[in-house]
C-alpha cells in the first residue's frame, strides 16, 4: 500500500512553474477540488479534500473526499453506488485548488446527493432581476429517500 508525502511548499517559481505536486492546504488542512466529467467536461460538484483524503483518491483512483458535516472520510459513491473513477487531476497555478476528472458509474450515474447528474442542476432564471429565482436545469435520476435509507 502506498502513501504519498505531500513535499513543503518551496518558492513560488516551483509551485507556479514547477512539476512537482505541492498543494496548498488551508489552514483547516482543506483544499477545495472541482469534480468535473471526464467525457462530457461537465461539473460534477465542488468539495474538500484533506491530504488524507487526496492520498487515498491517489491511491485507489476512486474520487475520496473531506465531510466537514461528518468529519470523516467520504468515498463517493460508498452509499449510492455512484462511483468517480479518477482519470485526472489538475491543479491550478498556485496549487490551492484540485480539479479531478472523473468517470461516474452506477445504475443512476449521478454525482449530487440529490438525486441529480450534476449538483449544479439549477440556474439563476435571470441575471437582470432582483427576484433571485431559480429554475431547474436537470431532471432527477433517482430518488435520495430510496437510495439512502437510514442503516
Amino acid at each position: 500500500m502506498s502513501t504519498y508525502v505531500f513535499p513543503a511548499r518551496t518558492t513560488t517559481a516551483e509551485i507556479e512553474l514547477g512539476t512537482t505536486l505541492q498543494p496548498k492546504f488551508g489552514a483547516d488542512g482543506l483544499i477545495p477540488c472541482i469534480t468535473q466529467d471526464v467525457h462530457s467536461g461537465e461539473v460534477l460538484m465542488f468539495a474538500f479534500m484533506n491530504a488524507e483524503s487526496l492520498t487515498h483518491t491517489l491511491r485507489t483512483k476512486k474520487a475520496t473526499y473531506w465531510s466537514r458535516s461528518r468529519s470523516k472520510l467520504w468515498v463517493k459513491g460508498e452509499e449510492s453506488g455512484n462511483v468517480q473513477h479518477v482519470r485526472e487531476l489538475r491543479t491550478d497555478c498556485d496549487q490551492d485548488v484540485l480539479l479531478i476528472k472523473v468517470e461516474q458509474t452506477g445504475a443512476a450515474n449521478a454525482s449530487c446527493h440529490n438525486g441529480y447528474k450534476s449538483c449544479f442542476y439549477r440556474q439563476l432564471a435571470d441575471l437582470d432581476d432582483d427576484a433571485l429565482k431559480l429554475k431547474f436545469t436537470a431532471e432527477r435520476l433517482f430518488d435520495p429517500a430510496i437510495v439512502y435509507k437510514k442503516k
